[in-house]
């Protein structure tokens, strides 16, 4: 099948598939005897891979070390693991990190009245210079310090 099938049924559009290519997740696609890209049912199975490996966050990278062990039968599943596990916990921690940003936005959220009024704490935590790092205090705007004590 040509680009444009191969994109449609594997649901990675065409740009992305070259793409692929490109970085080596893929191999050159053959080519027809007009130069344009051939893809078979094995292409197909390895963009199902790279799509899935996608649709988890996996990076470029770890989706290339991904395929390499996939394609080697003799591989310790512990790699694999490894991988997965690092991965996982960069997700937790990333998870972990937005739960203390959304509380400290709908903090300042909650204190600020939405109404006539000019004061807004949401635009002073925004618009505060940082703390004095010589003085003792934490450095950063009152919304970073809000954060990191959240973490706490």
């Amino acid at each position: 099948m040509n680009i444009g099938e191969a994109a449609r049924v594997s649901g990675i559009s065409a740009r992305m598939i070259r793409h692929y290519e490109a970085i080596g997740l893929l191999p050159d696609s053959a080519r027809s005897g007009a130069g344009y890209r051939r893809y078979g049912p094995d292409d197909l199975h390895r963009l199902a891979f790279v799509r899935r490996a996608r649709d988890v966050g996996f990076s470029s990278d770890e989706i290339a070390h991904l395929l390499s062990l996939w394609q080697d039968d003799e591989r310790p599943a512990r790699e694999v693991k490894v991988l997965a596990t690092g991965h996982l916990d960069r997700i937790r921690a990333t998870i972990a990190d937005l739960e203390r940003i959304a509380g400290a936005l709908s903090h300042l959220v909650e204190h600020c009245h939405g109404d006539d009024r000019p004061s807004c704490p949401i635009l002073e935590a925004l618009g505060a210079p940082p703390a004095d790092a010589h003085d003792g205090s934490p450095v950063g705007s009152p919304l970073r310090r809000g954060i990191e004590n959240r973490s706490r």
